[in-house]
């Protein structure tokens, strides 16, 4: 299966956060499947750790590929083609991150792994 993961789910994986979902810890477990980590992501946490707002990633964001290496994922970079279609969707959701993994996912043909339901209004298949 391939996989790409919304910011939360990846730092909560690392983390070993309880409320990751049983489902979601045996997809990411599962070594067969194919799993990316968005730019985006590198991007959201970078600039949420700048902001304060999330002070426990200080030693991840010294070596989020290495992160991403380690337990076992791919990173997925940014393309003109995510970029754009991220900025044309018509829909109301203002998150630039959630719009551009939204993006990545419907172009690259991967499920989103995410408990955010309100990515379902991007037609992309969501995995919780």
């Amino acid at each position: 299966m391939k996989l790409l993961l919304d910011t939360h789910v990846f730092l909560w994986w690392l983390f070993d956060d309880l409320r990751l979902s049983a489902t979601v810890r045996g997809l990411l477990a599962d070594r067969t499947n194919d799993v990316w980590v968005s730019a985006a992501s590198a991007w959201e946490i970078s600039t949420k750790y700048r902001l304060g707002k999330l002070p426990c990633a200080a030693t991840l964001i010294q070596d989020l590929s290495g992160y991403v290496e380690r337990a076992g994922f791919a990173d997925l970079p940014i393309t003109l083609a995510h970029a754009h279609m991220a900025g044309q969707w018509p829909q109301p959701h203002r998150d630039p991150f959630d719009r551009m993994l939204a993006a990545q996912s419907r172009i690259e043909q991967v499920a989103l792994v995410t408990c955010d339901a309100e990515l379902k209004q991007f037609g992309v298949t969501l995995v919780w």
